[in-house]
C-alpha cells in the first residue's frame, strides 16, 4: 500500500474512533449551503463575463475565456467565504477535542485556553460536554472580530478560487466543444459530465498548495504545539520548512476525488436547464 493511501487510510480509522461514524459528515450542513449558491453563482457569473467579452461573430480568446473565470471566481468567492470558514472549524473540531483530552490530561485546566467557540471541557475529564455549531461560531466570530472575523483568510480564498475558475472554465469549455456536432448547438448531457469531471479535477489538483494554505490559515483554533500564521507568506514558509514541499499537496487526491464529479454534475443540472426551468416558474 502506498504512503498516500496509509496517510488517507488512517485519518479515516482516527477520525472514526475518536468522533464516530457521523463525525465523517461534521460539517455537511454548512457544505450543502455552502455548495448551491457556490456552483450557481460561479457558473452563472462565468456565462455573464463570457457575454459581455464576446465579440460578434468571434469565438472567444483563450486569455478572454480565463478573464471571464476569474470574474466568475471573484463574485464567487465574496459570496461563500463566510460559509467556507465555518464549514473548515466544524470539520477540525474533532481533532481539536483529541487536542484538548491529552492537554488537560497532562496540563491541568490551564490548557483548555485553545477551546474552540461553543466548546467547553471539564478540567481532569477526556469527556467533550458539547460540540461546536455553525451558529455558535458564527456569533462568537461576530461579537469578537465583527464581520471580518467571518472574511478571516478572504485573500487566502481568492488566491485559491479565482486561479481554479481560470483553469476549469476555459479547459471545460474546450474539452465540452470537442464533444458538440455541426448539426447540434451543444454537447452531449455525457459528454458535458465527462467534461466537467475532467476540468474540475485538473483545476482541483493545480490549486490544491493555495487550498493547504487557506485552511492552514482558517483554521482558527490551534492545538498543544501547533503553528500559528501571521499571513500566507509566513504560512508558506512554515510549512515548507517544517514538512518539506510535498505538504503543498496533501489531500490532492481527495480533492479531485470530490470536485471531479460535483462540477460533472452541476455541469449536467446547467446543460439540462433546471435552474432556467425554476426561474421560468417565477
Amino acid at each position: 500500500m502506498s504512503d498516500k493511501k496509509k496517510i488517507r487510510r488512517d485519518c479515516l480509522v482516527k477520525t472514526i474512533r475518536s468522533e464516530g461514524f457521523f463525525g465523517m459528515y461534521r460539517g455537511a450542513a454548512v457544505n450543502l449551503t455552502l455548495v448551491t449558491p457556490e456552483k450557481a453563482i460561479k457558473l452563472a457569473a462565468n456565462d455573464i463575463f463570457r457575454h459581455l467579452l464576446s465579440q460578434e461573430g468571434k469565438e472567444l480568446s483563450l486569455v478572454r475565456e480565463m478573464l471571464a473565470g476569474c470574474g466568475a471566481g471573484t463574485c464567487q468567492v465574496v459570496v461563500t467565504s463566510p460559509m467556507e470558514m465555518l464549514k473548515i472549524q466544524l470539520q477540525d473540531a474533532g481533532r481539536l477535542a483529541a487536542h484538548q483530552q491529552v492537554a488537560v490530561g497532562c496540563d491541568g485546566p490551564a490548557a483548555t485556553s485553545h477551546s474552540p467557540p461553543g466548546q467547553h471541557y471539564a478540567a481532569g475529564s477526556t469527556t467533550v460536554s458539547r460540540r461546536p455549531s455553525a451558529t455558535a461560531i458564527a456569533r462568537n466570530l461576530l461579537q469578537t472580530q465583527g464581520l471580518a472575523g467571518l472574511y478571516k483568510g478572504l485573500g487566502a480564498t481568492l488566491l485559491r478560487d479565482v486561479p481554479f475558475s481560470v483553469i476549469y472554465f476555459p479547459l471545460f469549455a474546450n474539452i465540452n466543444k470537442r464533444g458538440q456536432k455541426p448539426s447540434a448547438e451543444k454537447a452531449s448531457f455525457l459528454h458535458s459530465f465527462l467534461s466537467g469531471c475532467v476540468a474540475g479535477s485538473v483545476a482541483a489538483v493545480a490549486v490544491t498548495p493555495l487550498d493547504v494554505l487557506k485552511t492552514r490559515i482558517q483554521t482558527l483554533q490551534k492545538g498543544l504545539g501547533e503553528d500559528t500564521y501571521s499571513g500566507l507568506i509566513d504560512c508558506a514558509r512554515k510549512v515548507w520548512i517544517r514538512e518539506g514541499p510535498t505538504a503543498f499537496m496533501k489531500g490532492a487526491g481527495c480533492r479531485a476525488l470530490v470536485i471531479a464529479p460535483l462540477f460533472g454534475i452541476a455541469q449536467g443540472v446547467y446543460f439540462i436547464g433546471i435552474g432556467e426551468y425554476i426561474l421560468g416558474l417565477f
